[in-house]
């Protein structure tokens, strides 16, 4: 026996992809959730590739939102999801390109009338080799692409989102530590009030109800005080969870939030419509699904069109050259009964569902970047105003300093005038803290700044974190 069948089997299994089996296991990966910390090797090296070219001092003490950004981009689980679920279509890419393989028929029989013949049976073979028509095949390939290209701008989203969920938790997290520190300086001034009231009424110089109006203010800023506390711990717990961290990878380290804004005085809500309808994913992503369920329609059509089927046959009897047989064959599908009509109909369906689905998300976001612009223009304003109640105050404190030094005023006056000014800046800091809402808000309508996600989009697509749970494997 010829080894050549053996040897043309054996190249074809070679050729085939084999099972390896990957067990979660919860305990393992939980016991590396736990273990992760902000001193990671891999994460070092991901922010020196992310960092600009900044000089990377590690381990970092002090971390500011684009590089606990970056540390979420790292480390939080979302964006393996994404990233799978990116992979996952590109592979459909190289599915819908796949073309059909031919196959072979053997049917042997026996026919014990073949006259002259020294055995009776017969070894018929034939072949049948599928050829698409209409350009079925790049069709396939257009919308599968385009699917593609939506699962990338969904990785493209989910990378904003995260990112915008970080700074939320870290303007929670910045706010409520430096009202607890206010807090904290006018409950201090507030105590020395209640000292000095006491003494007064303890020398028949004051009423009861003033120190009784003392006391109860005095309590109110207690209860505040320890509001704020427990709100910067939980803040912190919140920033731990939108970085992918526990919260005692977070000891040691200071984190904050800049204060500052950009100057968006040319900002207008038209000039935000364009700047968004052009580069947010969420409309690129649906641009991309609405071509794919148009590539679909394209190739539902082009199906009313019947593939061939070329079926050349071989029939061997035994070697008997008299009675060995050649046949071609073509076999084509009538379209008598059923055009296509159904999954064109479906098709086409699913094309309007795309459009008003794109015309949907369209008209919510010009609606959220028009909001986002009036709320940022008005904290703005409410900082101006706040900023001149602020000076004034400090003008009024520094009046009684001078005062008091000068025997003018007495220690209850400038204790007074230092909790006016702890009572503005607690009011300023609101201000402060709603005009950054409205920045994040206005960066989400924007998705904006865009620079930071994309710099990252193409490590955090092939590049593995060390902390992971199971083992990676590159499609």
């Amino acid at each position: 026996m010829k080894p050549w069948p053996i040897i043309f089997i054996a190249g074809l299994l070679a050729g085939c992809a084999h099972f390896e089996s990957q067990p979660l296991r919860p305990d393992k990966s939980a016991a590396q959730f736990d273990a992760r910390r902000l001193d990671d090797p891999g994460l070092e090296k991901f922010l020196e590739r992310n960092s600009g070219g900044e000089t990377l001092h590690w381990p970092k003490t002090k971390w500011n939102l684009s590089e606990l950004s970056l540390v979420a981009f790292y480390f939080h689980p979302t964006i393996e999801v994404a990233r799978a679920q990116w992979r996952v279509a590109a592979a459909g890419v190289k599915t819908a390109g796949a073309r059909p393989n031919p196959s072979v028929t053997v049917t042997p029989g026996y026919d014990s009338q073949i006259p002259g013949n020294y055995t009776p049976w017969l070894v018929p073979v034939t072949f049948d080799v599928p050829v698409e028509t209409a350009g079925k095949r790049g069709k396939r390939i257009a919308e599968a692409e385009k699917m593609a290209e939506s699962a990338r701008w969904n990785f493209v989203s989910v990378v904003w989102q995260i990112r915008s969920g970080v700074r939320a938790s870290l303007l929670d997290y910045t706010v409520a530590g430096r009202r607890a520190e206010f807090l904290a300086k006018q409950f201090s001034a507030q105590q020395q009030i209640v000292k000095l009231l006491q003494q007064r009424l303890d020398a028949g110089e004051i009423s009861r109800p003033e120190l009784t109006t003392a006391l109860i203010a005095l309590n109110k800023t207690q209860l505040d005080l320890s509001d704020a506390r427990s709100k910067k711990s939980a803040a912190r717990s919140q920033l731990a969870g939108a970085l992918g961290l526990s919260g005692a990878a977070l000891d040691g380290v200071e984190l904050n939030l800049d204060f500052s804004t950009p100057d968006t005085s040319a900002l207008t809500s038209a000039a935000a419509r364009t700047l968004a309808l052009r580069t947010r994913a969420d409309i690129l992503g649906a641009l991309a699904d609405y071509a794919a369920a148009e590539a679909d329609l394209r190739l539902q059509i082009a199906k009313q069109y019947p593939d061939l089927h070329f079926g050349p046959g071989y029939a061997w009897n035994s070697g008997n050259s008299g009675d060995n047989q050649w046949s071609l064959g073509l076999t084509l599908e009538l379209p008598i009964l059923d055009q296509n009509q159904g999954p064109i109909a479906e098709a086409a369906a699913r094309r309007k569902l795309s459009a008003a689905k794109f015309i949907e998300l369209q008209s919510q976001v010009i609606g959220q970047i028009d909001r986002a612009v009036a709320g940022w223009r008005v904290a703005e304003q409410q900082l101006k105003t706040g900023k001149e109640m602020l000076t004034a105050e400090l003008r009024q404190q520094k009046s009684a300093q001078a005062q008091f030094e000068a025997g003018a005023a007495d220690s209850l006056d400038l204790l007074n005038a230092k909790l006016e000014f702890a009572s503005a800046s607690l009011a300023q800091l609101e201000n402060e803290s709603q005009l950054q809402q409205a920045l994040g808000q206005l960066e989400d309508a924007l998705q904006s700044p865009l620079t930071l996600a994309a710099s990252v989009i193409r490590q955090t697509q092939k590049n593995s974190r060390a902390a992971q749970p199971i083992s990676k494997h590159e499609p």
